[in-house]
């Protein structure tokens, strides 16, 4: 049975802290039943881990990712942001001879049984023989 030291596992982590984090996450997932990537010889999980970061079965950049992923509360969702709206200015003209001033205009609120009372009393458009042919 080959021991493995931080020693091999150095030139793959080069920061020996790092590596203790990444050995840590790893010996967590193969305790909670992830794959091996390796045989497990009758190692324990924590050797186990150190042997698939210096055999390289596992690439550090991946547990690194696993690790930063497993610790988030909040997973920020890249949502396209609302694109502002240009005002339109006073000034606009539609048509040659008609100038409209836009600044004046209120909208009248409509509760919600004010809206049902209403279409209720739409009365649905006669059919003409066009329609029916």
């Amino acid at each position: 049975m080959a021991r493995v030291t931080v020693e091999d596992c150095i030139d793959k982590v080069e920061n020996r802290f790092e590596l203790v984090l990444l050995a840590s996450h790893r010996a967590r997932m193969i305790s909670q039943g992830a794959a091996l990537t390796i045989d497990r010889d009758r190692d324990k999980n924590p050797v186990v881990a150190l042997r698939e970061i210096a055999e390289e079965t596992i690439t550090p950049e991946d547990l690194k990712e696993q690790l930063i992923h497993s610790l988030q509360k909040y997973v920020e969702v890249d949502e396209p942001e609302a694109e502002a709206v240009p005002m339109i200015s006073g000034t606009t003209v539609l048509a040659p001879s008609s100038a409209v001033d836009d600044t004046d205009v209120q909208f009248d609120k409509m509760s919600e049984e004010d809206l049902l009372r209403g279409l209720e009393g739409l009365v649905p458009p006669a059919e003409t023989e066009e329609d029916e042919g």
